[in-house]
């Protein structure tokens, strides 16, 4: 069984062997903490493949960077490429997830990659937005390896919405499934790894 540790690892050889035009810009993710796989991985959702949820969420996680910041395992690539490459590793993620028949997370996956496009819209102050995407990937991977909840929900709604409390309401909404799933160690292990503050809230 494949470890959730290893999974921006297994990302990185996974793409090198493809032999691509992304290939030639992959590199090795050194220290990066995978914990937003991780943390999806430990959930009961995930238990039957925690190295599987672990890489697809990692598979869009570098996908987010590259649209939205800077990527782990591809480094060198120009903007235009940069974003090809991030589409294809959302298309990876979400594949690999259908493959494992779990239709309930591949519909959360599509509301983060969806919500993460409309928080990066240019409309929200920069730190704003930051706080917001963070808040949505924490809640949005909790909700993929324990399941959704209606203050999750609900909290999306208010992030589409654009209201102002979102990003309380979706770290409020994971912190109550990560709780009763018994992962709130991961989801402050994750919230740690991706610099992300409640206090700031």
């Amino acid at each position: 069984m494949t470890d959730p540790e290893d999974a921006l690892r297994l990302l990185a050889a996974s793409l090198r062997e493809e032999d691509s035009v992304i290939s030639p810009h992959v590199v090795d993710p050194g220290t990066a903490e995978p914990a937003l796989g991780a943390l999806a991985a430990a959930g009961p959702r995930g238990a039957e493949a925690p190295g599987e949820y672990a890489l697809v969420v990692e598979s869009v996680r570098e996908g987010y960077l590259l649209h939205y910041a800077v990527g782990r395992v591809i480094d060198g690539a120009d903007a235009d490429l940069a974003l090809l490459a991030g589409d294809y590793l959302y298309a990876l993620g979400l594949g690999r997830l259908a493959a494992l028949g779990d239709l309930e997370a591949v519909r959360e996956l599509s509301d983060l990659i969806s919500l993460a496009a409309q928080v990066h819209d240019g409309s929200r102050p920069c730190e704003h937005a930051r706080r917001e995407a963070s808040a949505l990937w924490l809640a949005s991977a909790t909700a993929i390896g324990a399941g959704s909840s209606m203050g999750h929900d609900e909290a999306k709604a208010r992030l589409r919405a654009e209201s102002a409390d979102a990003a309380v309401a979706l770290w409020d909404g994971a912190r109550a499934v990560a709780a009763a799933a018994g992962v709130g160690d991961e989801l402050g292990r994750a919230a740690d790894a991706i610099d992300f503050r409640p206090e700031t809230l």
